[in-house]
C-alpha cells in the first residue's frame, strides 16, 4: 500500500493509460479523482473502482474547470497531494501541410493543459504540506519524430516546464517529475469511428525492430513508475525525466547490423 493516505487527481483518467494508473493507484491505497471530458466513461470507471474513486468533468484547456476539479477533489477526499497530468492528444501531417489551427489544438491540450493543471493544484498541495506532480510527456519529448511536429513540440515543452516548476515548488515540498513512455498498448486505443489497426501494426513493427527490448510496453509498467513518483520511494527526485520506452531512445544499431549484439 505505497499510496495509503494519498489523494490523486488524474486528468484523462477515463480510459487508456490514465485509467490504468487510476486502477493501480487505488490498489495501492490511494483515493483517486478521475478527471476527463468523457463523462460516461469516467462515471463507469469510478463505479468499478469503488469507494476509493470518484469522477469530475474536466476540459484541461479550461482554467475554470481545473479550479472546479481541484475543489471537488478536496471536498470529496479532504485534501490533494498527487496530480497526474495525463490528458493528451495528437494530430499528424507533414510540416508544410499542418494548419496553424491543428498545431494550436495540440499545444493547447498537451502544453497549456499541463501548465493549468500545475497552477491549479499549488494551493491545495501547499495546504496539504506535500505534493507530487507527475507530468506525462513521451519518448517524443526526448527525440524528434516526423509528421507530428505539434505533438513533439508539446512533449518537449512538458519536459522543460517540469524542470521549471520543480525549481519553483521545491520550497513548498512539492515535487515535479515527468514520465516519458514509449509505445504502450493502451496508448494505441482505437478512436471511435476510425480504423487504428494499420497504425497499431506499424507501431508494433517499428518497436520490435528498433527497441532493444523488442516489444510494446504495457500500461501497468507506466502505472508502476507513476506509483513510484507519487510515493515516498521517490522523495529525493524532482525535476527529472523517467523514461520507460524499452530502450527505444537509448541509441541505434551499427550500420548494416540487424542485431547490434
Amino acid at each position: 500500500m505505497k499510496l495509503d493516505g494519498r489523494v490523486a487527481l488524474i486528468s484523462g483518467g477515463a480510459r487508456g493509460l490514465g485509467l490504468a494508473m487510476a486502477e493501480v493507484f487505488v490498489g495501492e491505497g490511494a483515493r483517486v479523482m478521475i478527471a476527463d471530458v468523457l463523462d460516461i466513461e469516467s462515471a463507469e470507471a469510478a463505479q468499478r473502482l469503488g469507494n476509493g474513486a470518484a469522477w469530475v468533468h474536466l476540459d484541461v484547456t479550461d482554467e475554470t474547470e481545473w479550479d472546479r476539479a481541484v475543489t471537488t477533489t478536496v471536498e470529496r477526499f479532504g485534501h490533494l497531494d498527487v496530480l497526474v497530468n495525463n490528458a493528451g492528444t495528437a494530430e499528424g501531417a507533414p510540416l508544410w501541410e499542418m494548419s496553424a489551427e491543428s498545431y494550436r489544438r495540440v499545444i493547447d491540450v498537451n502544453q497549456v493543459g499541463v501548465f493549468l493543471g500545475m497552477k491549479a493544484v499549488v494551493a491545495a498541495m501547499t495546504a496539504a504540506g506535500r505534493g507530487s506532480i507527475i507530468n506525462i510527456s513521451s519518448m517524443d519529448g526526448l527525440v524528434g519524430v516526423p509528421r507530428i511536429i505539434s505533438y513533439v513540440a508539446s512533449k518537449w515543452a512538458v519536459r522543460g516546464m517540469t524542470k521549471a516548476a520543480a525549481m519553483e515548488l521545491a520550497p513548498r515540498n512539492i515535487r515535479v517529475n515527468s514520465i516519458h513512455p514509449g509505445n504502450v498498448h493502451t496508448l494505441l486505443a482505437a478512436v471511435p469511428g476510425q480504423d487504428r489497426a494499420p497504425v497499431r501494426a506499424m507501431i508494433e513493427t517499428a518497436t520490435k525492430r528498433h527497441a532493444p527490448m523488442g516489444r510494446v510496453g504495457e500500461a501497468s509498467e507506466i502505472a508502476s513508475m507513476a506509483v513510484f513518483l507519487a510515493s515516498d520511494d521517490s522523495s529525493y527526485s524532482t525535476g527529472s525525466e523517467f523514461v520507460a520506452d524499452g530502450g527505444f531512445t537509448a541509441g541505434y544499431p551499427g550500420p548494416g547490423s540487424a542485431d547490434p549484439f
